[in-house]
């Protein structure tokens, strides 16, 4: 299933010089590819997922949970939603995406303690997602319109483009470097980097294996270079087509969970 995190990818750059256009088309082609591979594959899809968290005293925390996911269209539209069972902390919190591609995605998280529907505003997304070192938007995957793509490097295995954001005053990096191997069209590196050129958040796709005849992300890593600590995700019991229905993406699978479409099966 798409790996959450696999968080970052984007556009292009126009060169003013004879270079031009070609340069743009390329680096956009190598996203958008890349995007598709890493967040649409399949129609939908269901992955059960474990989130070791450590802190930079070397502290762990573990969050289990599952995704179900489906796809309005490849490229286009997609509904999330991520349920929690373990720990007791966060036992029943369902966190709910609507992916969009000319606005901004909408997101919800259900808290059954209070049971309360907190709507994740635009201005959060870039947040800690339930006290892990993964963002809101890492879990499914940056607008690939929102920033400026270009290549900075080929050879025969890899990829390496340039992101920078449209508009930094709604993002925390300046600019980031993302690596998509060529095997397998899917991002296994981002790095990210702060004002003064410094990196301080890094992802790592440390392992990749192939479901139903889909590449897929099944081990990752995101780092903060800066404070120390991580996050590694860990994925399993993956599969694709289900057709999934889609009432199930509403709020009221937020309250009342799908468990038929729950129940974890090789």
């Amino acid at each position: 299933m798409k790996t959450l995190l696999l968080t970052t990818l984007s556009a292009a750059v126009l060169f003013v010089s004879g270079q031009a256009i070609g340069a743009e088309k390329s680096a956009r082609d190598i996203v958008e590819q890349a995007e598709l591979n890493a967040y649409y594959s399949g129609d939908d899809g269901r992955s059960a997922a474990r989130m070791i968290i450590t802190d930079n005293q070397g502290r762990e925390q573990i969050r289990q949970f599952t995704i179900l996911r489906k796809d309005q269209e490849d490229g286009g539209v997609q509904d999330m939603m991520v349920f929690f069972s373990r720990p007791a902390d966060v036992r029943d919190t369902v966190f709910r995406v609507v992916k969009r591609i000319n606005d901004d995605d909408d997101r919800w998280l259900y808290l059954p303690d209070l049971d309360l529907v907190k709507r994740i505003s635009a201005g959060d997304k870039r947040t800690s997602f339930v006290g892990s070192h993964f963002f809101y938007e890492d879990v499914s995957g940056r607008n690939t319109a929102l920033d400026s793509y270009e290549i900075l490097s080929e050879d025969d295995e890899k990829y390496v483009l340039k992101g920078t954001p449209k508009d930094p005053g709604n993002v925390e990096f300046s600019y980031y470097e993302v690596v998509i191997d060529k095997e397998h069209m899917l991002p296994i590196e981002s790095t990210f980097y702060n004002d003064s050129g410094e990196a301080y958040r890094k992802m790592e796709v440390l392992k990749i294996e192939t479901v139903q005849g889909y590449p897929t992300v099944t081990h990752s890593r995101i780092s903060d270079l800066e404070n120390g600590g991580k996050t590694e995700m860990q994925f399993r019991f993956m599969k694709y087509n289900l057709g999934l229905p889609d009432s199930i993406f509403s709020e009221r699978s937020l309250r009342n969970p799908p468990a038929e479409w729950l129940q974890l099966r090789d």
